[in-house]
């Protein structure tokens, strides 16, 4: 009988500050999976492995004090943080409202989308996002729902540009807010303040995504 080995890591954070690291495992790579859903009956990109390393390289980054206090500024300042969008994917997480951010990176994708796949995979986030009864449908108001619907009749990169800056406000003006106050958030802080202490640095943040907002 084949014995299994079980790696035990141990790690000097708190609850949540735990609960956001193994997080980031599973939301490392996130983009890797909307591309996988709105892509499965075609191949591989040619990027897909640099995707997926850069992703994974960015869940194992623990922020550093000053990256925590920078987030508290403004919103765009953790949607603008590779380290930070995994933070926040795993408060969204803990609501269960993770979808948001899903879509968000979606459409960031969408817009880098080769003009002769743009309509294939328009339809196929139109129907795990958008869609009355999605599998992963967001909370759209009706007239902005209607008018992403008919935007990806005749897909373009910015068919689905308000629906984004809808979520993104959502995101901001709510999540965002009880994201402040949470234990994660403290933790997170306190937790990278006492490894600055012992000489250990996090990486720098990746660069900065446009649009969204």
């Amino acid at each position: 009988m084949r014995k299994r080995f079980v790696m035990q890591i141990k790690f000097p954070l708190s609850c949540s500050a735990t609960f956001f690291f193994f997080s980031l495992f599973s939301a490392k790579d996130i983009k890797h999976k909307i591309s996988f859903l709105l892509q499965k009956q075609e191949s591989q990109e040619v990027d897909h492995k640099q995707t997926k390393e850069k992703n994974e390289d960015a869940a194992k980054r623990v922020p550093t004090a000053a990256d925590v206090e920078k987030w508290k500024e403004s919103f765009s300042s953790v949607m603008n943080s590779e380290t930070g969008r995994g933070v926040f994917s795993s408060f969204l997480r803990s609501e269960f409202s993770q979808e948001n951010m899903h879509f968000w990176l979606a459409c960031e994708d969408f817009k880098k989308t080769p003009a002769c796949k743009l309509d294939k995979k328009a339809k196929l986030i139109y129907q795990q996002f958008v869609a009355q009864d999605a599998p992963n449908e967001v909370n759209l108001e009706a007239a902005t729902r209607e008018e992403t619907r008919q935007n990806v009749t005749s897909a373009s990169p910015s068919c689905f540009d308000e629906a984004q800056r809808r979520i993104y406000l959502l995101m901001e003006k709510d999540s965002y807010r009880r994201f402040l106050r949470s234990k994660l958030i403290l933790d997170l802080s306190q937790a990278a303040r006492k490894k600055e202490k012992n000489g250990c640095h996090g990486a720098d943040d990746g660069p900065e995504l446009a649009g969204g907002a």
